[in-house]
Formats: C-alpha cells, sequence, structure tokens
C-alpha cells in the first residue's frame, strides 16, 4: 500500500506576522518555520500506523524550495520511508494541489494524506483539490479511519454526532484531531533520516486562476472598559452602542 502524505511548511505559532511588498506578500524576516501541525500529528502519523499494521510505504511530499527541506526531513525522522519535494513556489492551492496529484497518480498511491489545514491560510483547500484532480473520493476533517484490505471505514465529527463513511481505496482523506497521536522522533529516527532518500522533481506549470491583492491585520483588540456593578444602564447603553450585541 502507497501512503502519500502531503507535508507543509508554517510559521510556528508564536511568530510576528506582517507582511511586505506593498501587503502582498507575508514579511518572513526573522519567522522559524515548523512542519503544519495537522500533517505531522494527525496525517504523517495515521499513515505510518497503517504502515505498521498492514504494510506498504509511506512518502511525504512538499511543495516549495530548499528551505523545506529540514522540515521534510522531520517527516521521515518521525518514520515516513521516503519523501519528494517538488521545486516550486507554492503560490496557490490550485498549484500545491496540481503538484501532488500528478505525482500520486504517477506512483499509484492508494490513500494520499493531508491535514484538515494549514496554521496559516486555513483554507482547506488542496485536499479536495488533489481528490477532483485524481477522480477519487474525499473525506474531510476525519476523527477515525481504520482499514482492511482495500476497504476502509472512516469516521468525521459532524453538528451533533458522528458520520460513518465505507469506502474502497484509492481516497484522499484530510485529517482533524483524534485520528492520531503525536509522535516526537527519537535519536535513531533522527539519524535514519539522513540516510532516507529525498528526491527533488520539478514542478509542472500551472495557470494561475487567481492573485493575491493584498493582505490587512485584523482588527487590533480595544482596552477594557469596567463599569461600576452599581450603573446597568451605562452597560446595557455599551453593549448596545459599542458592543453592538444587544
Amino acid at each position: 500500500m502507497n501512503l502519500l502524505v502531503c507535508i507543509s511548511r508554517t510559521p510556528e505559532t508564536t511568530a510576528k506576522i506582517s507582511f511586505a511588498e506593498n501587503n502582498t506578500k507575508f514579511n518572513s524576516d526573522g519567522v522559524n518555520y515548523i512542519m503544519n501541525p495537522y500533517d505531522e500529528w494527525y496525517a504523517l502519523v495515521r499513515a505510518i500506523e497503517l504502515k505498521e499494521a498492514v504494510g506498504g510505504k509511506v512518502i511525504a511530499i512538499n511543495v516549495g524550495g530548499p528551505e523545506n527541506d529540514i522540515v521534510i526531513r522531520k517527516a521521515l525522522a518521525i518514520g515516513a520511508d521516503e519523501a519528494v519535494r517538488v521545486n516550486g513556489d507554492p503560490n496557490s492551492a490550485l498549484f500545491t494541489a496540481t503538484q501532488i496529484a500528478n505525482y500520486a497518480k504517477e506512483n499509484a498511491c492508494d490513500i494520499v494524506f493531508c491535514g484538515k489545514e494549514t496554521i496559516d491560510y486555513n483554507g482547506s483547500e488542496v485536499g479536495a483539490m488533489v481528490a477532483e484532480l485524481l477522480d477519487q473520493p474525499f473525506i474531510s476533517y476525519a476523527s477515525k479511519m481504520d482499514v482492511e484490505g482495500t476497504k476502509a471505514t472512516v469516521e468525521r465529527d459532524i453538528e451533533g454526532g458522528v458520520e460513518v463513511v465505507e469506502l474502497d481505496t484509492p481516497f484522499v482523506i484530510s485529517a482533524a484531531k483524534g485520528l492520531a497521536e503525536q509522535r516526537i522522533p527519537n535519536m535513531r529516527g533522527i539519524m535514519m533520516a539522513k540516510r532516507k532518500p529525498l528526491a527533488v522533481v520539478e514542478a509542472t506549470a500551472v495557470d494561475a486562476k487567481n492573485e493575491i491583492v493584498s493582505y490587512t491585520m485584523p482588527a487590533g483588540k480595544s482596552a477594557v472598559k469596567l463599569i461600576d456593578p452599581e450603573n446597568m444602564d451605562e452597560l446595557v447603553r455599551l453593549l448596545h452602542e459599542e458592543a453592538k450585541v444587544i
């Protein structure tokens, strides 16, 4: 079973966010990067668990430049067997999804895993696009998955309950909390990662369907106002006129 795991490189959660080039580009100066937590904790680990249970191979794939190699090596240290970096600028979800779909198609991947979203864009777009480009089923926000032979049973949380889906491979799945538990790479895994293959392939051209016009920062939080508990009329006025919640 070939298990392909999509790996993204994202700013760490404590990074200071700012924009450059007339607010059209994220300012990466001084920013530390990590593997997207949803990709690492849930998608990658569940793929490794599945390989350990039924056999097969786990391949981590990333779309980006050489600066991403350190993040990809971490996937190898955690337990991926191979890795591939598609050398290109991931300037849109469509571009990224196209590169992943091309690789999955050429290498007959049975399951494509991705995190439910990246913590920088929160778009949840790539997984669905990959499935569409492959003409395969897509299960989003999976919290549990069992596989027997070529049939998978997947659970996903929905409002007020749990949805259970049965489907055959191949398919694409996005991982949410509950699908697996985080693994910390040990020293043996870190050393072995240096010897595992990390292939680099060139990206294919994709016609841009959109462009970034500008980014804006969210409005700053206002100062806390303390109201005397005896002055309920003022509290009601502020909730009505300023907070606009009543």
